[in-house]
């Protein structure tokens, strides 16, 4: 699963989510700042529900390398949780930033930004439809 944070600016609204190449997408959004307790909270939470060994693809962001992380880390590997972190400056390695742009870029619309809750609206029902009804190729070819 890779991981990401997503900010939609003016009006703010943040979303800290996870996506694999099959679409399986799982996240949460909020108008608050993405802080290192809810990021520990969410892959805590996460921790309980997988069924195997599973890899969370992180990048460099403060929330994710701070200490709470480190301190929860060998717990959330003793149940199958394993964190992986990407080279700095490397976003083109993490498929959720593909999920941001076409989120962005494709499926809100301009009225989706009338106002904070329409946004916030959008964001959660196109969220919730990834990998039911909205799909993402991530399938290349040179």
């Amino acid at each position: 699963m890779y991981v990401s944070r997503f900010t939609l600016n003016e009006p703010k609204h943040n979303i800290f989510g996870m996506i694999d190449r099959n679409n399986r997408y799982d996240g949460f959004s909020t108008s608050e700042s993405i802080t290192a307790d809810k990021v520990a909270d969410f892959l805590d939470q996460l921790s309980f529900r997988i069924g195997k060994k599973t890899f969370v693809v992180l990048d460099n962001a403060k929330v994710h390398r701070c200490k709470l992380i480190s301190e929860l880390r060998p717990i959330w590997e003793k149940r199958g949780l394993f964190l992986f972190f990407l080279p700095p400056y490397s976003p083109h390695l993490n498929i959720a930033e593909t999920l941001w742009r076409i989120l962005k870029g494709k499926w809100l619309r301009p009225t989706d930004y009338f106002s904070t809750q329409t946004l916030m609206d959008a964001t959660n029902r196109a969220l919730a439809a990834v990998g039911t009804e909205l799909y993402i190729n991530f399938t290349h070819t040179a």
